[in-house]
């Protein structure tokens, strides 16, 4: 991925995140493992893993503690309220942006 790619990302990773918890909870590695096969290879455990901490500390998700097979009890993320509210914005702007860039593009060609 590239340096404009990582930058990109940085403002939008949060709302990719919800996205992905809207369709079902998951914990941690879940999400990075969502997150590759949706073709964001390059994003480290750690970044999703300090994006969960602030998600969860602004209320954004809900935490609930699961029993693991293998070691601790893991923390399996679902969307909360506030999160769909954050998530449906997140869409809304994104829609936005997308339709200026797209004309921008077209004036631009």
């Amino acid at each position: 991925m590239g340096r404009q790619m990582t930058e990109m990302l940085k403002g939008t990773l949060e709302g990719i995140v919800l996205a992905i918890l809207s369709v079902q909870p998951a914990y941690g590695y879940e999400i990075t493992a969502r997150l590759r096969e949706q073709g964001f290879t390059d994003i480290a455990e750690g970044t999703v893993y300090a994006l969960l901490v602030r998600i969860e500390r602004n209320g954004l998700v809900e935490v609930e503690k699961v029993p693991s097979e293998k070691g601790p009890p893991r923390k399996v993320y679902s969307l909360s309220t506030p999160g769909r509210a954050y998530l449906d914005e997140f869409w809304v702007t994104w829609g936005f942006l997308a339709d200026r860039l797209g004309q921008l593009k077209k004036e631009g060609n």
